[in-house]
C-alpha cells in the first residue's frame, strides 16, 4: 500500500465499487489501544475538497500480523464531513480497515493499513500528553497533604473529636483515587498556564527556586512528609515538582493580572471584595481558557 500522508492523518483515495469516486477520507485522530475500554475513531469525508455529508459508513477490521477476527465498526455522522465509531480493539499493531461508503445507492470500498498504537498516557491537551506518571504524582501530593492534616490532627484534637477528623481525611482520599479528579487538577492547572505563556510570561529559574524553598521547608516541619517523599524517591519527588511550580508561578501572575485589574475597576472596594471577584472572573476565565484547548481524554 501506498502511503499519501505523513503523520497520523492518513489521506487515501476511495477505489469506487462498479462506479467513480472523488471521496477522500483522512482520520482526524490518532486510534490508540485500550484494554478493557472501546477505540474511538474520527474521519473526515470531503467530496472535491468540501464535506461529504449523508454516507453510510462502516468498517471491517483484522490484523495483519495475526488472528484475532474481524471487528465491525458502524460510524455516526457528526457533521462537516466528520464520522465518529468506536471498537473494542484486543490489541494495538498494524490492522487492516477495510472502508464501506454508501450514497444513493452507490458504494466505495477501500483497504489500508493502519498502526494501533499504546497511548501514553490517560489524556492529551493540545498534542501534549497527560502521562500515567503525571497521575501518579498528583495522586501522590494530593495523599501527601491528607497526610500532613493527618499529622496536624493528631497534635491538635483528641478523642471523637480527632476520629471525626480523620474520618473525614478518608473520605477525602478515596476521592482523590478517582482518575477524572486527577484530570481535573491536572488540566485546571495547565491551562491557566497555558494562557501566561500566551501573555509571554514566564517562570524564572531565581523564582522557581524561591517557591521550592518555601514548600521544602513546609514538608521538612512534618515527619510523614519526609516519610513519604523518602518513599516515594526524593529526587523523582523534586524534579516533578519543580516542573509543577513552572505552571504554578504563570498561574499566579494570571491571578495577579485579574487582581490589578479588579482593583482598578473597583477602587472603593475592600481586599476581601477585590478577591472575591478576581476569584470569580479566574473561574470564567479558566472555562473560556479550557473550551479554547484540544483536549481528549482516552
Amino acid at each position: 500500500m501506498k502511503k499519501l500522508a505523513a503523520g497520523f492523518i492518513l489521506i487515501f483515495l476511495l477505489s469506487a465499487c462498479g462506479t467513480d469516486s472523488s471521496y477522500e477520507v483522512s482520520m482526524e485522530r490518532d486510534l490508540y489501544f485500550q484494554k478493557d475500554k472501546t477505540s474511538a475513531f474520527e474521519i473526515k469525508v470531503t467530496d472535491k475538497d468540501q464535506p461529504a455529508e449523508g454516507l453510510d459508513i462502516s468498517a471491517e477490521l483484522n490484523m495483519t500480523d495475526m488472528d484475532h477476527g474481524t471487528y465491525e465498526v458502524s460510524f455516526k455522522e457528526k457533521g462537516d464531513g466528520i464520522y465518529t465509531g468506536e471498537a473494542e480493539l484486543p490489541m494495538a499493531g498494524k490492522w487492516e480497515m477495510i472502508y464501506t461508503l454508501e450514497k444513493d445507492g452507490k458504494a466505495s470500498e477501500k483497504v489500508m493499513e493502519y498502526e494501533v498504537k499504546e497511548p501514553a498516557g490517560a489524556a492529551m491537551i493540545n498534542g501534549e500528553w497527560i502521562t500515567n506518571e503525571d497521575l501518579e504524582f498528583y495522586r501522590f501530593i494530593n495523599e501527601l497533604h491528607l497526610a500532613i492534616k493527618a499529622e496536624e490532627a493528631g497534635k491538635k484534637y483528641q478523642g471523637d473529636e480527632l476520629e471525626d477528623v480523620l474520618t473525614g481525611l478518608e473520605s477525602e482520599k478515596e476521592s482523590i483515587q478517582d482518575q477524572n479528579t486527577l484530570l481535573t487538577q491536572i488540566i485546571r492547572l495547565r491551562a491557566v498556564a497555558m494562557l501566561g505563556s500566551e501573555k509571554g510570561y514566564q517562570a524564572e529559574k531565581k523564582e522557581i527556586e524561591k517557591e521550592l524553598n518555601m514548600v521544602r521547608e513546609q514538608y521538612d516541619q512534618f515527619k510523614i512528609a519526609k516519610k513519604m517523599i523518602s518513599e516515594f524517591g526524593e529526587d523523582k519527588f523534586w524534579n516533578k515538582e519543580q516542573t509543577q511550580y513552572e505552571l504554578i508561578i504563570l498561574t499566579q501572575k494570571v491571578q495577579a493580572d485579574l487582581i490589578a485589574k479588579v482593583k482598578k475597576e473597583n477602587p472603593d472596594v475592600n481586599e476581601q471584595e477585590v478577591l472575591y471577584l478576581a476569584k470569580k472572573q479566574y473561574e470564567d476565565l479558566l472555562v473560556s481558557q479550557v473550551h479554547s484547548l484540544d483536549i481528549e481524554i482516552l
